[in-house]
């Protein structure tokens, strides 16, 4: 058994002091408050959030995409357009080494585990590999040398466009039938078998404008206890495209005509007007934000404080995963409810201040997307753990929510000193264990890549 003692430690039901929290494999065994100084000494311990939504080969872009392209109105269809011809190069070895890399970040920066919502599936020009999975493959082979939870979301996506038409030449990579699909998801089944017991398979219908309706029932029926995710009102071209041919906004659609329940995770969301707001919050499923990419892309802002008010539920994800940083993520997200609304403190309650509403939050709705029995720190959850540094000039002297508000609102993820994904310890000192390792399988092949 593993014993960490934090002095203090946000328990599932709020602060304790002097803690000792004792792991059995891949669980939090006991919990014991106001306990003597013992085995691995921590700071702060708190329960570690699990990304929802992750794609991670364009992490390999970052830098790439920041310049004016021929349209005077450069927006996130033109990014889709770099975003294409990148990916075209990728090969399944490239692809194992970026999503390892992301992952090892991930851990570094806090994250215990990731929902990556996987849609690239064959060769170049959309030929099937021999294994239908082999990518799937690989993103389960970066999660065994990574050790970081893994939800692998195998992605149906059959269209171009609402109106059915032919998958283009950046999306052929991507596309499959249901039948083609099944197959697919047979092989990432095979593919995740030897991981650890906490690996989940999901599915993701991509998005209302990528699936028919047979296929979202298809996808959503393939594993019917597994999380389901999907992008969801994006965009304002998306909003209109789905009003056009399916006679409703996107978020309306699906509220009408799917079961939507606590294994949904909607993805964005940015684009929703109050009434959605609140059908989406009663549903039980939840909101996947991703603020720094939404930021990056100029999807719009998450009416999140309308949301939280009717009891939403939401997590965080890094999404295109051009900057990998909780504490960034949960910021950005306050700072554009606040800014919309020129208040302040937009999210807190009376009994918790904003930084710990945000990373309750984040703990609690990201464990839902993933299919995790995470969460929060109790006895018979899985041990996904993250202690910060309370030495530093940012920490020093906070106890309980301001320790929160400091790491949010005044630090970053270098207050990350150790992390443990279902009691797997993967960060030491800020550092992931096979960090040497997996940055230069990294850095061999984004330099090939890098000449667009």
């Amino acid at each position: 058994m593993t014993v960490i003692w934090a002095e203090q430690a946000l328990l599932a039901d709020g602060w304790a002091q002097n803690v000792a929290i004792t792991l059995a494999g891949d669980r939090i065994a006991a919990i014991t408050p106001g306990a003597a100084p013992q085995g691995q000494r921590v700071g702060v311990l708190l329960p570690a959030p699990s990304n929802l939504h992750s794609h991670a080969f364009q992490r390999a872009m970052a830098g790439l995409t920041e310049r004016r392209g021929p349209d005077p109105r450069d927006s996130f269809w033109t990014w889709r357009q770099l975003m294409y011809r990148f990916l075209d190069r990728l090969t399944p070895d490239d692809v194992q080494a970026i999503a390892a890399f992301v992952q090892m970040e991930m851990a570094e920066a806090g994250f215990a585990a990731v929902a990556e919502f996987h849609y690239l599936h064959h060769a170049p020009g959309g030929q099937a590999y021999a294994n239908a999975a082999e990518l799937s493959a690989r993103v389960a082979a970066a999660a065994a040398h990574s050790g970081l939870g893994l939800t692998l979301l195998p992605v149906l996506y059959q269209f171009g466009g609402c109106d059915g038409r032919s998958l283009g030449p950046g999306q052929n990579r991507f596309g499959n039938t249901p039948d083609s699909f099944a197959t697919l998801m047979d092989g990432a089944a095979a593919a995740l078998a030897p991981l650890p017991a906490d690996t989940v398979l999901g599915v993701a219908p991509h998005s209302l404008r990528a699936v028919s309706v047979d296929g979202l029932a298809f996808a959503a029926a393939l594993r019917p206890e597994a999380p389901i995710h999907m992008h969801l009102a994006e965009q304002t071209a998306e909003v209109e495209e789905v009003l056009t041919h399916r006679g409703a906004r996107p978020t309306e659609w699906l509220l009408t005509n799917a079961q939507v329940d606590a294994r949904w995770c909607l993805i964005h969301c940015t684009q929703m007007e109050p009434h959605e707001t609140k059908g989406l919050a009663e549903t039980g499923a939840v909101a996947g934000l991703c603020p720094i990419t939404e930021s990056s892309l100029g999807d719009g802002i998450f009416d999140g404080v309308r949301y939280a008010s009717h009891g939403g539920r939401w997590g965080i994800g890094s999404d295109s995963n051009i900057r990998i940083s909780l504490s960034e993520e949960l910021r950005t997200l306050d700072y554009s409810q606040r800014l919309r609304d020129r208040s302040r403190a937009a999210l807190a309650t009376e009994q918790k201040s904003t930084g710990r509403v945000l990373f309750e939050g984040a703990a609690r709705g990201g464990a839902q997307a993933a299919g995790r029995d995470a969460g929060a720190i109790a006895v018979g959850k899985l041990a996904d753990l993250v202690a910060l540094d309370a030495s530093g000039p940012d920490m020093a002297g906070h106890r309980g929510d301001t320790l929160l508000d400091a790491y949010v609102f005044a630090g970053d993820d270098r207050m990350v000193k150790e992390l443990w994904s279902a009691g797997r310890h993967l960060v030491s000192g800020g550092r992931h264990r096979a960090h040497d390792a997996i940055t230069s399988a990294y850095l061999t092949t984004v330099t090939k890549l890098r000449d667009l």
